[in-house]
């Protein structure tokens, strides 16, 4: 079940975790990253987490398992550089925040001897870069992986190991429709940080209320925010235009939503406002009880959350 050679193309915050979580894992696989960037390859060079190879071809050249880590954005050009030199039976997947544009684009060039499975690690901080990784990052964290309806023994094989293989990094494993994941994801993660990027922006437009305030008395609910708001501008940008039906959609519910909480405000419904906060206050509570998170403080917690999902 497990992969002998591991190829991680992309050194930012989830590849270099997972590499990292493969040295951890006590995993007997040989790990080798490449990554667009000749800043990020000589950055990755010094943290020792694996092989640097010079190109995409020599990275994946042998691998067994061949993980995308790139900006759903690039996904696409970087499958169509280095198809040629997967190898037979190789198991490609990713680690994209949207499954049904990867999904549309990958499965296309996917060649019939390697076995394609798109993914999604919900994990991940608003740091980036190859130094923002950690071993731990996937513990407890659930990986969704969407395969292809793909009748190949071989395939259901890929499937199964590749499963294995998150789960011996920790992660814990859900299979989902792609729609059905761009749908869930929109809710729990895009529309969240789309809400982060707009009040941090509102908030530093604000004429009547200078920018040192907003910094020098910032409280918990604008800090937090902000942690979102810090996020790669790049790998966001290219989830919000890949996920867009279901954002749009969720945007519609939320703007219905914010609608019904705005007249209860301007109408003195105190009763209305207690249920929907009683009922956001449940939610906490179990997303808690469930692990994804701690009820210790959050000041100055450095983790956490889908910072790159």
């Amino acid at each position: 079940m497990s992969f002998a050679r591991i190829a991680i193309i992309g050194v930012g915050l989830i590849g270099s975790s997972i590499a990292r979580a493969v040295g951890a894992s006590g995993m007997n696989a040989e790990v080798r990253l490449y990554d667009a960037s000749p800043d990020v390859r000589a950055r990755a060079q010094t943290l020792n987490i694996g092989l640097v190879c010079a190109t995409a071809e020599e990275a994946v050249c042998d691998a067994d398992l061949v993980i995308l880590a790139t900006p759903v954005g690039a996904m696409a050009a970087a499958t169509a550089g280095l198809v040629d030199a997967l190898a037979d039976g190789a198991v490609l997947t990713d680690v994209g925040s949207t499954k049904r544009a990867v999904v549309d684009a990958l499965a296309k060039i996917t060649p019939a001897r390697a076995y394609f499975i798109a993914g999604h690690p919900i994990a991940g901080t608003e740091q980036s870069g190859p130094d923002a990784g950690f071993a731990s990052l996937f513990e407890n964290r659930w990986t969704i992986l969407t395969p292809q309806d793909d009748a190949r023994p071989r395939y259901q094989e890929a499937l199964s190991r590749l499963s294995a293989f998150w789960t011996a990094l920790g992660a814990r494993v859900e299979i989902m429709d792609a729609d059905r994941h761009d749908l869930v994801l929109a809710i729990t993660s895009h529309v969240p940080h789309l809400i982060a990027f707009n009040i941090v922006a509102t908030a530093e437009d604000l004429e009547t209320v200078t920018e040192s305030e907003i910094v020098k008395y910032s409280a918990g609910g604008f800090r937090d925010f902000t942690r979102l708001a810090a996020s790669d501008p790049v790998m966001w940008r290219d989830v919000f235009l890949a996920n867009k039906d279901a954002v749009l959609e969720i945007l519609g519910r939320f703007t219905e939503d914010l609608a019904a909480l705005q007249r209860a405000i301007r109408w003195g419904d105190g009763d209305a406002l207690h249920g929907i906060f009683e009922r956001a206050r449940r939610v906490r509570r179990e997303v808690i009880e469930a692990g994804q998170d701690t009820p210790a403080p959050n000041w100055g917690r450095d983790q956490g959350g889908d910072g790159k999902s």
